[in-house]
Formats: C-alpha cells, sequence, structure tokens
C-alpha cells in the first residue's frame, strides 16, 4: 500500500494524534448537545429564549448533520410529553413503558411518536417552515448523516468512522435514554411536581443542563434549568454568553419568590406568586410539616422512622401513593388513617393542591378558598402547619 494512501486511511486530511481526535470529539458532540437543549428543547419547544437568525441556523443545520432529527418532529413529541407526562398517552414515561424500554430503546420510542402525524401536526405548531426545511431538512433528514459520515472519513480517515458512530449514538443514549428514562426514575427533587421527574446531578455540565430534568418540569418555559445557588447550568452560561454579544435573547426565567413579613390575610399578590410556585410550595409543605409530624409520630411511638414508616411509603406520602403499588398504597392510606394528626395534614395538603391545580379564572372565589385554608391551618392547633401557614401568606413574586 503506498504510503500517501496508508496516511490518508490512519488519518485523513488532517492527520490528527489521539488526543486531538479526543478533542474534536468532545467539541463536536457538545455541539450537538447545544443544538438539542439550546435550539430544540428551550428556543423551538418552550419559546424560552430566540437566537440570532444565524445562530438558529447553525444550530438546525448541525442537528441536521448530527442526528438527522426533523425540528417539528422533536418539538411536538417534547411537547406532548409535558401535556401527557406520566400518562399511557406520554411518549417515553418510564412509569408506563418501563425504566429498561426507556433507557435502551429511546430511540425506538421516538422513531414510533413520529408515526403519530396528528400529535405532530397539533403539538408542532410554530416550528420552522421555511424553503430550506421543505426541500431538503425534512424530506432529506437522512442525508445529514450521511454526509457526515463522508465528512469525518475524509478529515479523519477510518479513525473518523469511528468519530461519526460515537456521534450518532450520542443523542440517542443521553437524551433518548439518560435524561428520558434515568430522568423520571432517579435522582435528587427540588420540587414536589406532579410527576416523577428528578435532577440527575446540580452539575448540568456533561449534557448541557438537561442533567436537573426535575427544575425543568416545575417552570418549563424557563430558559434558566438551575434553580439553587450550587447548582449549574452550562446551557444558561452559553445563552448569557451569547446574549451578551447580541446573539440571544432570553424571554422567560422561573419568576423569584419573595416571601413578605406580617401579612394578615392572603392577598391577590400571595395567590399569584402561589400559583407561580405551586411546586414549590407543595415542596415547602412536604419538607417542614408533614417530614417534622412524622419524626415526631416516631418518637412519641418509641420507633426509629424507618420502622414506623419504610422509606418508600414515606416517599409515597409527599404524592398520596400516586406512584407506589396498589397494596403498598392501601398500605399506606391505612397507616394515615390510623394517625389523626398526620390524617389532617394530609387532608389539608390535598386541598391545597386541589386549590392550586383548580382550572378556574375566578380569581376571586380562588383567593376566598387560599384565606379559608390559611385561618383552617391557622386553627389546627399544629405549629408546623401554622407556621407553614404565616409563611405561604406572605408570598409575593420579586419585581424586576
Amino acid at each position: 500500500m503506498p504510503d500517501f494512501l496508508f496516511d490518508f486511511l490512519s488519518g485523513g486530511l488532517l492527520g490528527l494524534g489521539w488526543l486531538g481526535m479526543l478533542v474534536v470529539l468532545l467539541v463536536f458532540t457538545q455541539l450537538t448537545i447545544f443544538s438539542v437543549t439550546l435550539y430544540l428543547h428551550r428556543s423551538q419547544a418552550h419559546r424560552g429564549v430566540d437566537f440570532h437568525p444565524v445562530v438558529s441556523h447553525f444550530f438546525r443545520f448541525w442537528t441536521w448533520l448530527t442526528t438527522s432529527m426533523i425540528t417539528r418532529e422533536w418539538v411536538a413529541i417534547h411537547r406532548k410529553h409535558h401535556a401527557k407526562v406520566e400518562t399511557d398517552e406520554d411518549p417515553h414515561s418510564p412509569q408506563f413503558k418501563g425504566i429498561g424500554n426507556v433507557f435502551w430503546r429511546g430511540v425506538e420510542l421516538y422513531r414510533e411518536a413520529r408515526w403519530q402525524r396528528g400529535d405532530i401536526e397539533q403539538y408542532g405548531k410554530g416550528a420552522p417552515d421555511d424553503r430550506i426545511e421543505r426541500h431538503l431538512y425534512t424530506p432529506h433528514a437522512t442525508f445529514g448523516p450521511i454526509a457526515l459520515l463522508f465528512l469525518d472519513f475524509l478529515l479523519f480517515g477510518i479513525p473518523g468512522v469511528a468519530l461519526w458512530a460515537i456521534q450518532m449514538a450520542w443523542i440517542p443514549f443521553w437524551a433518548a435514554g439518560v435524561v428520558n428514562g434515568l430522568g423520571h426514575w432517579w435522582g435528587y427533587r427540588n420540587f414536589e411536581t406532579a410527576d416523577t421527574s428528578t435532577n440527575l446531578s446540580p452539575w448540568g455540565v456533561w449534557i448541557g443542563g438537561e442533567e436537573l430534568h426535575n427544575n425543568h418540569h416545575a417552570f418549563p418555559s424557563s430558559a434558566r434549568f438551575s434553580m439553587r445557588r450550587w447548582e449549574v447550568d452550562i446551557g444558561w452560561a452559553m445563552i448569557k454568553l451569547m446574549e451578551s454579544v447580541g446573539l440571544a435573547k432570553v424571554l422567560r426565567v422561573a419568576p423569584a419568590l419573595d416571601v413578605r413579613p406580617n401579612i394578615a390575610v392572603p392577598d391577590t399578590d400571595t395567590l399569584k406568586a402561589l400559583l407561580a410556585h405551586r411546586f414549590l410550595a407543595m415542596t415547602d409543605y412536604q419538607r417542614n410539616v408533614l417530614k417534622p409530624a412524622l419524626k415526631e409520630e416516631a418518637r412519641l411511638a418509641g420507633e426509629k422512622l424507618r420502622r414506623l414508616l419504610p422509606r418508600r411509603l414515606r416517599k409515597g406520602l409527599a404524592d398520596d401513593g400516586r406512584w407506589l403499588q396498589p397494596d403498598a398504597r392501601e398500605q399506606l392510606q391505612r397507616w394515615v388513617l390510623q394517625r389523626p394528626r398526620i390524617h389532617a395534614l394530609v387532608e389539608h395538603r390535598a386541598r391545597l393542591s386541589a386549590l392550586l391545580e383548580a382550572r378556574t379564572h375566578d380569581a376571586s372565589e380562588r383567593l376566598k378558598q387560599l384565606q379559608a385554608w390559611c385561618q383552617e391551618a391557622e386553627a389546627s392547633g399544629i405549629r408546623a402547619l401554622q407556621e407553614y401557614a404565616e409563611r405561604l401568606k406572605g408570598y409575593a413574586l420579586v419585581a424586576h
């Protein structure tokens, strides 16, 4: 074999060593992650940020080149996930399709959802529909990865084929498998949302901030996924960098919460803030009312909490056992009914949750219900519940 042909096959036109190839791999895969989390997810699906047309089109091109995903389809499938989360209509819920299926067969589930053309039309509104989308990106979606294979081989030789294979597996594994699967199965929760979403890590770096999945489900339209001071969202850092040079415009972020002192009766500001932060309110209830009550119940019984109520049932107490198996749910309900104080707290929480989730436009009636709830909480004689109601009355959104 001629030396020039051997050199080409070994390293392509660029002839990079293994370290150079590793850098290329990290740059290329990170660009793909940014294309998905910044453009498809935060910009197109949730309208949390707008990008300069040049940036938007680069992301569209890179997504076509490295994933063959069509913007309208990705947007529609993701919006349906939020609209039907944790139901049998959710395109990729581990609760209904199984964690193994979502983790290992995430791409197949995505492809199945693509064929639901009515859903694509319903949930995909507003996605790009210009000339290049109609004549190249959509009808010739598979041509992108083929072109990338040729380009990788040309630039890097046979190692470029391995590079291409990793690029093709990157989004299917990390997005369709890890985020859609593990992001509803394992991790920590900042917010008691009405689904099983979790944060996989407080440092959202490796997959662009998508690790903060529970935060995203609490505030879907927010362009920023990090919610705590110690959380890192590299995607948000990139958005702010582009905004500083005029390449991005942030449209929505999660509203900040203030707690006003000495508010005697909940007012309209209280209600607005409570509706915006309803998941935080329910999280506070779980942490500051129910958990202390459980510990007190264990102390009075002279038992360890883990023996008084197993951990899986304690976790189920946060949502009335919604995700427990039927027998475990019945066990939890019997346990609660046998303890009047815990039962009263669970009832109060259920009424507050129903008030916040009610589909009504009558703000004045909802405010009256909130005021009545606070009055009953303060008259309950349960100190933790009284303190919670006092804090709740002071809720207000931070003025910008």
